[in-house]
């Protein structure tokens, strides 16, 4: 007798002429293993104090409170780091207590600017932006005149880039940044060079405007011919 549900190429050949019906297919439980508890780290990395005090009497008091104990320093060392989160005009007398006594770890971007000056303006606008985006760096602008007597208005806008009181960087003029069409992101990847901050952006947004707008220029031309 043929078993008609077995796996045989005779059966098969049978099916393909109709003269056995279609193979039943039979599904199989699957046996689910039973999933692993999260770590207490992983179930709470994201909440806050308050958050945790939620969950006290449901957990390993023990190992909860060690927990509450690493969060609650991690929560502090972040606060320290995001302590700026704006553009900060300073005078010449301020320039050591915030720029060369700015601290350990901490990275200064400093704009000599003048007002009046257009590009100076832009640039005040782009890193304030910068400065909300990545409160754990320094943001501080300055009266270019004030900060180095007679400097000379064509090199602004200058930027200069410390870390522990050590000049990592500088630019000078707005050709430096990424020229009149200037944007957030060109700032923002010139300084993640340097290691001021940390960005997600994957490529020189500069370049990426070029090569669009040669694509562009070679897709015009082309369609012309």
């Amino acid at each position: 007798m043929i078993d008609a549900n077995e796996d045989t190429e005779w059966n098969d050949v049978l099916r393909k002429h109709g003269i056995l019906p279609p193979k039943i297919e039979v599904k199989k439980q699957g046996y689910q293993l039973p999933q692993e508890k999260k770590s207490i780290e992983e179930r709470f990395q994201n909440k806050s104090l308050n958050e945790l005090a939620e969950f006290e009497d449901e957990e390993d008091e023990e190992e909860f409170e060690a927990y509450k104990l690493k969060r609650m320093r991690e929560l502090k060392e972040k606060e320290k780091r995001e302590k700026f989160g704006q553009i900060l005009q300073i005078t010449a007398q301020q320039f050591i207590e915030e720029v060369s006594n700015a601290g350990p770890s901490i990275w200064v971007v400093l704009h000599l600017f003048k007002d009046g000056i257009e590009n100076s303006q832009l640039v005040n606008q782009r890193l304030e932006q910068l400065a909300q985006k990545f409160p754990e760096t320094k943001f501080l602008k300055i009266i270019s005149t004030d900060c180095i007597p007679n400097y000379p208005d064509r090199n602004l806008p200058t930027i200069f880039v410390y870390y522990e009181n050590d000049l990592k960087k500088q630019f000078i003029g707005l050709t430096s940044l990424g020229g009149n069409d200037l944007t957030t992101d060109d700032v923002e990847w010139e300084l993640a060079k340097v290691g001021a901050v940390k960005t997600n952006i994957k490529e020189n947004p500069i370049e990426k405007r070029w090569v669009e707008q040669l694509e562009k220029a070679l897709s015009g031309a082309y369609k012309g011919q």
